[in-house]
């Protein structure tokens, strides 16, 4: 029973954590924050705005010790959310755990590592496909004996459905991902055959558990059928204990609303009962979101009802006394049966493109999920799909847990990007600098050839190197990537509104209204700093595109400077930028002030993201002309608006008829 958590400094993280082992929490679920998620130390460009924010930051062997201080990590089940540094992380934890006198060989938990999904959802990638699966090739070599009970990657479909994947598409692309890297590991020639069986034992998944209650457990029954028909027919692994499908949960946080979100407790409950009502599919681990996750950061009474809800589950309730209540169902073996078919059929196609990196390289992956993201968006919008509160039910009582917006999610302290920034200039200071150059001089050595990187890390993490520096390294000789968008492969745009007549409607206006300012209306989609969760952008892109803007998007990842850069270059009339990891105060003024610089006062800038109403407020003072939020779900709407933005900035009449 885990919480997802981190933030601020390991100092404060260490505190929450034993906090919650204490209310009987059993393992740990570490959030780090985007630097660390992306190899940047605290002090970097690209890190303002977002140094303890959707996490902790760590930043070196100090950071590790004070975040696991008092915590026996020999008897504990640690999970790391890391992948693209996921061997830094490791090491890391591997040299205080030795600090500690524990036996590495007993230590027991899981680094998640699955950069595949990173590419298609969450964006936190940083090296190319190859040299990424490189990386991971090599943990899962030296995991196998150096630290037999740790799972050294967890393959997650849970963000490839936030990303829009239907279940075949997610039980077919995390298979994929397990095939490339298993196919990796044994071509690598690192581990004897006779010892494959091991490695196979090793690899754990990550779920998403939805609101389709019926759904998601025949998808995770499909899931073990398809891992045991691999495993075995593929891989030739014959002990069955080997072949056990082995995942954790947690259940799906973008589909927690804003809107009434107290209807977010019976969606986290009932989601969970579709991966442990199921005995033969039952997760081994379960982690829950808070209630209020659509507003902000969560407190930790939030988290502490949400551990509740489990423990009520596991201790109150006769769950977990039966054996599988749907054996002999016909409704499930047929569904489990139909989701198979449809996974095989896809992993055919992903197969016949070369694989997983191919697939991504090609964007065909992102393709498919920004498709089937967007189409998911119109059926919500049209109320195919019914969210209550959100498109239906919307009368609602005042909420008491919102009285005070200010005090309902929880905030980081502005001070915390300083104080790190301080802290790990003052440990670059200290240490003596002669065995960071050798250990960084030796891992870039290492990295120019087919070595295990492993060793090499080990010994930049004990000789104080910096997770900026040991990116930073990697960086030079593997170089870095910028994935596709999947917004140019999502199909093209409805030329008569496609039926819609809203859609068609904005269409009008925003063809008038480049006929009046001289051309057609283009609209630049930015994300700025380091938050990946690209999917909000990406549909706004598809949208646009469909209305008739035309659409620059570069993707994720940008500073301030190089979205300026890009509105001078493509001369647009009309900036959006989507944040979503709290950093919206620092990076949003950085690119309005840099768009004065340039010249472009007249253009004009929106803002999407979870932002808090009072941050709202204060956007808007500075300059935003609009700011959405979750609880704005009608994206065409949301283009009429930037019509009105845009007809504002330039002082156009308003060409919306009065209401009859």
């Amino acid at each position: 029973m885990r919480t997802y958590a981190g933030h601020s400094s390991p100092a404060e993280s260490n505190a929450l954590y034993r906090r919650n082992l204490a209310k009987g929490q059993t393992g740990l679920s570490v959030a780090f924050d985007l630097p660390t998620q992306t190899g940047y130390d605290p002090d970097d460009e690209l890190a303002v705005g977002e140094v303890g924010k959707v996490g902790v930051p760590v930043s070196h062997l100090g950071d590790l010790r004070a975040l696991f201080d008092g915590i026996p990590l020999d008897g504990m089940n640690t999970s790391m959310t890391i992948n693209a540094p996921a061997m830094w992380l490791l090491a890391l934890y591997q040299v205080v755990a030795e600090e500690h006198g524990h036996d590495v060989a007993q230590l027991a938990g899981t680094t998640q590592n699955d950069i595949i999904k990173e590419y298609l959802s969450r964006g936190t990638y940083v090296f190319p496909p190859a040299q990424s699966l490189r990386l991971i090739t090599d943990m899962v070599a030296y995991t196998v004996t150096a630290m037999p009970r740790w799972n050294p990657i967890n393959i997650c479909s849970y963000h490839l459905q936030e990303a829009g994947a239907t279940p075949v598409q997610e039980i077919a692309y995390a298979m994929s991902t397990a095939i490339a890297v298993l196919d990796a590991v044994r071509d690598s020639g690192q581990v004897p055959p006779e010892r494959f069986g091991d490695v196979v034992a090793r690899i754990s998944f990550f779920v998403n558990a939805g609101i389709r209650f019926v759904e998601e457990m025949c998808k995770m029954r499909a899931f073990g059928r398809l891992w045991d028909e691999l495993t075995l027919e593929r891989y030739g692994v014959q002990d069955p204990a080997q072949r056990r499908f082995r995942y954790g949960v947690q259940v799906n946080s973008l589909g927690l609303t804003e809107a009434q979100p107290e209807n977010n407790v019976q969606r986290i409950v009932l989601e969970m009962l579709g991966v442990t009502l199921s005995r033969d599919a039952r997760a081994r681990a379960v982690q829950l979101p808070a209630w209020n996750e659509a507003l902000g950061l969560p407190r930790p009474w939030d988290q502490q009802w949400s551990l509740r809800l489990q423990q009520v589950l596991a201790h109150e309730t006769d769950l977990l006394e039966y054996e599988d209540l749907f054996t002999g169902s016909v409704v499930v073996e047929a569904k489990v049966a139909e989701l198979v078919e449809g996974a095989r059929a896809e992993m055919a196609r992903v197969a016949e493109l070369g694989g997983a990196v191919a697939a991504v390289e090609s964007g065909y992956m992102k393709g498919r999920l920004v498709a089937s993201l967007a189409e998911r968006r119109r059926r919500l919008e049209r109320g195919d799909d019914v969210v209550v509160g959100v498109n239906r039910f919307q009368a609602t009582e005042p909420n008491p847990l919102l009285a005070d917006l200010d005090t309902a999610v929880q905030t980081v302290d502005p001070a915390v990007e300083a104080a790190a920034q301080q802290a790990v200039r003052a440990w670059r200071a200290a240490r003596d600098p002669e065995p960071v150059r050798r250990a960084l001089a030796a891992l870039r050595e290492a990295a120019g050839t087919d070595a295990n990187l492993v060793p090499a890390t080990l010994d930049c993490a004990r000789a104080g190197v910096t997770t900026g520096e040991w990116a930073g390294v990697l960086r030079e000789v593997f170089g870095e990537y910028r994935a596709p968008t999947g917004v140019a492969a999502a199909g093209g745009g409805h030329p008569d509104g496609g039926g819609d007549a809203d859609l068609a409607e904005v269409r009008a206006r925003v063809r008038r209204t480049g006929e009046e300012l001289g051309g057609r209306l283009r609209l630049l989609v930015g994300k700025p700093g380091l938050d990946g969760h690209s999917n909000g952008a990406e549909q706004i892109a598809v949208r646009a595109r469909d209305a008739g803007f035309e659409v620059v998007y570069q993707g994720i990842r940008l500073t301030p400077a190089q979205l300026v850069a890009a509105a001078v270059e493509e001369d647009v009339h009309v900036v959006g930028l989507s944040v979503l990891s709290g950093s919206h105060l620092q990076v949003v003024p950085a690119v309005l002030d840099g768009l004065r610089a340039a010249g472009l006062d007249d253009v004009p800038v929106v803002v999407g993201g979870i932002v808090p109403d009072a941050d709202a407020r204060r956007l808007r003072e500075l300059g935003v002309a609009r700011v959405f939020t979750p609880k704005d779900v009608g994206i065409t709407g949301i283009m009429g608006e930037i019509v009105d933005v845009v007809r504002a900035a330039h002082d156009l009449p308003d060409d919306v008829p009065a209401p009859v």
